[in-house]
């Protein structure tokens, strides 16, 4: 079946992320990435540089609502010295959709904390960057055949 209209697309209205289990419900956006780093390979008979994949990072953030203290516990870990590692879920399930889209985060740990920002007339949010050591769709959207 072909793509045959908006509806299908599917909307971030819809999404929930889940940190170790409890939902984070004052999230707005999230964006989970995944970079390869690549080693450049030179072969003899062959001018054009190629690559060889050699590793991939696992990158993302989340934008929060000012709602909570949210994050002061992992700021108070890291000031003594604790790296401490969270599982991630995030889910994408909009009705109008082909079906939904979940992927876990394993070894997640925050870049950065934002221990408090404000502004005079504007709503409160934060965005938290993100690393991880691995994912796994849970759930995807198949393309069709």
């Amino acid at each position: 079946m072909a793509f045959e209209n908006g509806s299908r697309v599917m909307n971030g209205n819809f999404g929930t992320v889940w940190e170790d289990g409890k939902e984070i419900a004052e999230i707005s956006a999230f964006q989970l990435k995944m970079a390869k780093n690549f080693d450049p390979i030179n072969m003899c008979g062959q001018m054009a540089e190629d690559r060889k994949l050699v590793s991939v990072k696992i990158t993302g953030s989340m934008t929060l609502h000012k709602v909570y203290s949210r994050g002061a516990a992992d700021a108070n870990a890291a000031a003594q010295g604790h790296d401490v590692r969270r599982t991630l879920v995030a889910k994408l399930a909009d009705p109008d959709a082909f079906g939904k889209e979940r992927i876990a985060v394993y070894g997640m740990n925050y870049d950065e904390q934002t221990l408090m920002d404000f502004a005079a007339g504007k709503a409160g949010s934060m965005t938290v960057p993100f690393q991880a050591t691995a994912y796994e769709y849970l759930d995807q959207v198949a393309p069709p055949v």
